[in-house]
């Protein structure tokens, strides 16, 4: 018998961790997989004194990081009691951590913290990272307003074949509805005019990404678009309204070793509801939003 799927969520206390991990804990009880949930405590890297203080009971910089991982556990439980759960308390740097307990998981799931300077742009440093380096699919909540909402996927010329099967598998543990949306990139907006793909090669591309979803989950209500636009996330955010979940996928080439593709980027900070980025495996020729 195979070993079941396992999410992952990271969480630190706050509550933009919380909120994840009770979006992790839902998502996990209904696909069926174990849920993990991780804190990284930083002191071991300030000081070597992390013992209790003599005298005073439950005292201790180990001890308070035991009470925020079971913090971390009670979230869990009180948004999905019949969860699989396990903990682990780490020391260190969240990132190489996180990245390493990702290795063969179902998704990592982390909040959003970041305190950017222009309203909406606010997605952590962590959550970055992680959405751009860990080796499965990354999910970062940031809010969590429509949780009965549709899932919305955006695929490219390729087909997104990695981020269309995540969309149908959450789909369909979710009982929601399906988006498929493919974007024609424009400098005017206009279909045709000088657009990067021509509406009928756009169309197929669509066309070919309904049937294979609606082979890998033929009880899912699919519906797709096919828009136009002079910004690929402007157009993929504004369809996405009110949707429980934007799934896009990532060709993990940014600028510098651990960023990733602009329109993902963009989409990451911007979006009102949870994101999962799907990056494409290391080596593959597959192109990604």
């Amino acid at each position: 018998m195979s070993s079941p799927e396992r999410v992952v969520a990271g969480y630190d206390g706050s509550e933009p961790a919380a909120l994840a991990v009770r979006w992790a804990a839902r998502h996990a009880r209904l696909l069926d997989a174990d849920l993990e949930v991780v804190h990284c405590s930083l002191w071991p890297l300030l000081t070597s004194d992390l013992g209790p203080v003599q005298g005073i009971a439950g005292s201790g910089l180990r001890h308070q990081a035991q009470v925020v991982l079971d913090q971390g556990k009670v979230e869990a439980l009180t948004a999905a009691s019949e969860v699989r759960i396990r903990t682990s308390l780490l020391y260190g740097l969240p990132p190489p951590h996180l990245r390493r307990m990702s290795d063969g998981a179902a998704m990592l799931v982390l909040g959003s913290r970041g305190i950017g300077g222009f309203m909406g742009l606010l997605v952590g440093s962590v959550s970055l990272e992680l959405a751009a380096t860990a080796t499965c699919p990354v999910v970062v909540v940031r809010f969590d307003n429509n949780p009965g909402g549709r899932v919305v996927v955006g695929i490219d010329s390729s087909g997104s074949a990695g981020a269309l099967g995540k969309a149908c598998a959450i789909a369909t543990a979710t009982g929601a509805d399906l988006l498929i949306i493919h974007i024609i990139h424009s400098p005017d907006g206009r279909a045709g005019s000088a657009a990067s793909v021509g509406p009928e090669a756009a169309g197929h591309v669509l066309g070919t990404a309904v049937r294979q979803a609606r082979a890998l989950a033929p009880e899912l209500t699919i519906s797709q678009e096919l828009a136009t636009d002079t910004s690929i996330p402007r157009a993929l955010l504004n369809a996405a309204r009110g949707a429980a979940l934007i799934v896009v996928g990532s060709k993990g080439q940014g600028l510098i070793k651990g960023t990733f593709g602009s329109n993902a980027h963009a989409v990451l900070h911007h979006a009102t509801g949870p994101v999962m980025i799907c990056r494409q495996p290391s080596g593959s020729r597959q192109a990604a939003v």
